[in-house]
C-alpha cells in the first residue's frame, strides 16, 4: 500500500536493437511521487518521464520524446520495473537506445534484485478504470476495462508453423511476471531482415537477442517456452501500458494488436478523464477485511 524505489543503485550496458548505438544504464533511488524518469546523462541529464503524453512514434518499438530529445525502445526495461512496483526510479543513460541485452526482460529483473525494493512513506496511487475504453483499427483491437486488480490477455496469430495462435491471460504481478513473461525474447522472420535493415532498424539485432523464425522452423533454438511469441507480446503490452504512469486496476484484451494500438490505448484513456480515476486503496489488499467498498476506496 506505500510507494516503493530501489534500495541501491545498479548498472549495466549493451548495445540497442535498432540503432546497434552502445549504451550504458543506470538506476536510482528516487523520492516519493517521482515516478519513473529516465535521464540523458549525455545530454546535461535531461528528464523523459516514462509517461503518455511523452510517446513519439511506435512501429517496432516504442519511443519516448521530450522537446526533441528521443528515447527508443522501452517497453522491456518499462515492463520489468512496472511489475515489481517500482513506482520512482531515475534511470540514467547516455545514448538513444535502452540496450537489447538478451531480448527478455530477465535481465532488467536480475539488475531489481541487485538493487532491492525499499519502501517509501507515501502511500501508492492507483489508476482505477471506470468504464471501458477501446482502439479498434484493421481488424487489430485492444481495450481496456474495470477490475480490482491489474490483468492482461494477449492473443496474437501469425502464419507460421511454430506460432500461430497464442494466447496469454494472467494477473499482473512480480511473481507471475518472473515466472510467465520476463525470460520470453523478441522476435523476427528471416525475410523480414533485409527490409527492416534497410529502414535503418534492427543495427544491432543478433541471434543473441532475438529469436529468428525461418520460413519453417527457428534459426536460434530451442524455445524458452512453447508460446514464447504470445508471452512475449504480452510482456511488450506490459511494458508500454506502464506510459499509464501509476499501477493500474484494469483489466486489458489485446487481439493482434501491437505497440501502436497499446499506445493509443493509453493517450485515449487518459484523455478521457470520466474514465477513471486516482485511489489510494488496492481493493486487493481489502479482499479479507470487513471494510466496506466506501471505505476501500479513497479518491485522492
Amino acid at each position: 500500500m506505500f510507494q516503493c524505489t530501489i534500495h541501491r543503485a545498479v548498472n549495466t550496458e549493451g548495445i540497442g536493437l535498432h540503432t546497434g548505438v552502445h549504451t550504458h544504464l543506470r538506476f536510482l533511488p528516487a523520492p516519493p511521487d517521482t515516478g519513473i524518469v529516465f535521464r540523458r546523462v549525455d545530454l546535461d541529464n535531461f528528464a523523459i518521464e516514462a509517461h503518455g503524453q511523452n510517446v513519439a512514434r511506435v512501429s517496432y518499438a516504442t519511443s519516448l520524446m521530450k522537446q526533441s530529445v528521443l528515447l527508443s525502445t522501452t517497453e522491456h526495461l518499462l515492463a520489468a520495473t512496472y511489475s515489481c512496483g517500482i513506482d520512482n526510479v531515475f534511470i540514467d543513460i547516455d545514448n538513444i537506445e535502452i540496450p537489447i541485452l538478451d531480448g527478455s526482460a530477465e535481465p532488467f529483473m536480475q539488475l531489481l534484485d541487485q538493487a532491492g525494493i525499499r519502501r517509501l512513506r507515501r502511500k501508492r496511487r492507483f489508476l482505477k478504470v471506470l468504464k471501458p475504453v477501446e482502439v479498434v483499427e484493421d481488424g487489430r483491437r485492444i481495450g481496456i476495462y474495470p477490475a480490482d486488480e491489474f490483468r492482461v490477455r494477449c492473443y496474437v496469430d501469425f502464419p507460421h508453423p511454430l506460432v500461430g495462435q497464442q494466447e496469454v491471460e494472467m494477473v499482473v504481478n512480480p511473481e507471475n511476471f518472473r515466472q510467465i513473461l520476463s525470460r520470453a525474447r523478441t522476435f523476427c522472420f528471416e525475410s523480414d531482415i533485409e527490409p527492416l535493415r534497410a529502414m535503418g532498424l534492427i543495427r544491432g539485432g543478433s541471434l543473441e537477442n532475438a529469436i529468428v523464425l525461418t520460413k519453417d522452423g527457428v534459426m536460434n533454438g530451442p524455445l524458452r517456452y512453447f508460446d514464447e511469441f504470445g508471452r512475449h507480446k504480452a510482456l511488450d503490452l506490459i511494458g508500454d501500458l506502464a506510459l499509464v504512469g501509476l499501477p493500474l486496476l484494469g483489466r486489458v484484451e489485446a487481439r493482434k494488436a501491437g505497440h501502436s494500438l497499446h499506445t493509443q490505448l493509453v493517450s485515449r484513456l487518459l484523455a478521457d478523464r470520466a474514465a477513471w480515476e486516482i485511489t489510494t486503496s488496492d481493493p486487493q489488499a481489502h479482499e479479507n477485511s470487513p471494510a466496506t467498498p466506501e471505505t476501500a476506496t479513497a479518491a485522492d
